[in-house]
C-alpha cells in the first residue's frame, strides 16, 4: 500500500520535471518544488478528481472521454493554486498539454514497472 504511493509519487514527480522541460509555460522551480507538486498531485487526484469526472460524467460520455484531459488540466490549476511555489502555470494550453504529457508519463512509468 505505502509502496505503490510511493512508486505513484516518484512517478509523478518524473513526469512533472520532464514536463516542465518540454511543454513551454509550465515551470517548477527546482527538486523541492518538483516533489512539493507531486504530492499535492497525488493528493488531489485522490481526493478530489473523482468529484470532477462524475459531476462532468455527461460531457465526459460525450466527448467519449476526451473531457477527462480537461479535468487534468484544472487538477494541474488547483495544484500550482495551493502550492503556488512549487508550480507555474502560464496559460490553460500549457495546462492541458502538461497534463496529457504528465498522464502519458506516469502511465508508462507504472506499465513498465508493472504496478
Amino acid at each position: 500500500m505505502l509502496g505503490g504511493f510511493l512508486l505513484r509519487w516518484l512517478f509523478n514527480g518524473i513526469a512533472i520535471y520532464v514536463t516542465s522541460r518540454v511543454v513551454p509555460g509550465l515551470t517548477v522551480p527546482g527538486t523541492t518544488g518538483v516533489i512539493v507538486a507531486a504530492l499535492i498531485l497525488g493528493l488531489v487526484n485522490a481526493s478530489i478528481r473523482w468529484v470532477f469526472l462524475i459531476l462532468t460524467l455527461p460531457i465526459n460520455i460525450l466527448t467519449l472521454g476526451l473531457f477527462t484531459l480537461v479535468i487534468n488540466a484544472l487538477m494541474l490549476y488547483i495544484v500550482a493554486w495551493l502550492a503556488p511555489g512549487s508550480l507555474q502555470i502560464s496559460s490553460f494550453a500549457a495546462a492541458f498539454w502538461g497534463a496529457l504529457l504528465i498522464a502519458i508519463i506516469s502511465t508508462g512509468l507504472s506499465h513498465l514497472i508493472g504496478r
